[in-house]
């Protein structure tokens, strides 16, 4: 059958036929504990049954209509996300590049609109935000960008973290109109910037008119142990993209934004054909649900914290363990090597990961695991990373 798909991913050998909870099962019945949530998607957990029965519920009903009409569910769910992170309108998309599209669009018309000719945006180094053109040249990554050139012009990269970086070229930029940043670099290894950082980027776009861009595709919808990982810098955000988590494997992105940047566009300027269906929109009302009525926000802040604590006591101070990090359920362990193959030796033991930027491992388990689930994703990763280091040269 893959003889028939384009060769676009290192695919593992392996299919899963269904899921239930933390679990999926392989086409043999065999179980794995999944500690990477389908890459932050499925924060539920697989076969939910509040986001299935919505599903099917919609299906039968009305499942898509186009945006030349009213759709009822995506003016409820705009509601539900602008109250939840005190934004005053969206756009709805099929995926997070999509959404960071319109976040960047935004900003270019915002730049027009003040004038300036060919508007740019601060971007940073290691990051992640697409595989459109413009997203991808906005990320900040040259391995996913090569042979995809001339890329799309307009973006200023700078370092992740360096506030110092972004007022340097306020100071010699004068076409800087937004600032595109994710709270946590996800791809970038679980980076995490320094506490004022973000308060540091919204003290010098509002100093400069410019418009603070939050992606939070990968940290928001609770993961990062609030609903939006710059809640915890009490901030906000001019824009903000979201995706992944909101619709626990149905595809939606949203671009949430508030004061000029919400009323930037107009009829004409954006559109999706797809965005923010019915079907869409009900199952991730369905999912804002689900997390609110079990607590899953504060369970990732406390269940994160304690599986951090874990990883700490099992690996910290070890040779080969460069760093263990984690704001909620976003944990990484960077080691002094790459650990590819530590993937498949999970898998191996049942165990679900993911390794990204070549040395980190990343967990991204979903909220709803109980406290001995988490507790063997951390067991199970202390133990192969320490046979891993033990067995292996320093690369």
């Amino acid at each position: 059958m893959s003889d028939y798909l384009m060769h676009t991913y290192a695919r593992q050998p392996i299919t899963f036929v269904r899921g239930e909870g933390p679990w999926l099962y392989d086409d043999n019945d065999r179980r794995y504990l999944d500690a990477i949530s389908g890459i932050a998607v499925c924060g539920l957990g697989h076969a939910h049954p509040a986001v299935s029965d919505a599903v099917c519920e919609q299906a039968r009903t009305l499942m898509h209509t186009s945006n030349l009409y009213q759709v009822e569910t995506q003016s409820r769910l705009g509601q539900r996300l602008c109250t939840l992170a005190g934004m005053d309108a969206a756009f709805f998309s099929n995926s997070g590049a999509e959404a960071n599209e319109a976040a960047i669009k935004i900003a270019r018309l915002y730049g027009h609109n003040h004038h300036i000719a060919e508007p740019e945006i601060v971007v940073m180094e290691h990051s992640f935000h697409g595989r459109t053109l413009a997203t991808l040249s906005a990320t900040g990554n040259r391995k996913v960008q090569a042979g995809f050139e001339p890329l799309v012009r307009g973006f200023v990269r700078a370092p992740y973290g360096d506030i110092e970086a972004v007022r340097q070229i306020a100071a010699n930029r004068p076409n800087v109109v937004a600032v595109l940043v994710e709270p946590v670099q996800g791809e970038g290894g679980i980076c995490i910037p320094p506490d004022d950082y973000l308060n540091g980027l919204r003290s010098l776009c509002d100093e400069h008119g410019w418009l603070l861009m939050l992606d939070e595709i990968q940290s928001g919808m609770g993961r990062a142990g609030r609903w939006f990982a710059h809640q915890l810098n009490g901030i906000r955000p001019d824009v903000m993209t979201l995706a992944k988590a909101l619709g626990n494997g149905m595809p939606i992105g949203a671009c949430l934004a508030c004061g000029e940047a919400a009323r930037t566009f107009a009829p004409g300027n954006h559109g999706s054909t797809f965005g923010g269906n019915p079907l869409a929109c009900r199952t991730a009302l369905a999912v804002i649900d689900a997390i609110e009525s079990n607590g899953l926000v504060e369970r990732a802040a406390a269940l994160g914290q304690r599986m951090l604590a874990g990883l700490h006591d099992g690996l910290s101070g070890r040779s080969g363990v460069a760093d263990i990090r984690g704001l909620g359920l976003l944990l990484g362990i960077e080691l002094d090597r790459p650990c590819a193959e530590l993937v498949e030796r999970a898998r191996e033991q049942g165990l679900l990961i993911n390794v990204t930027a070549g040395n980190v491992i990343r967990l991204l388990p979903p909220l709803i695991i109980d406290d001995a689930q988490a507790q063997a994703i951390v067991d199970g990763v202390v133990a192969l990373v320490r046979e891993f280091l033990s067995s292996t040269p320093e690369g």
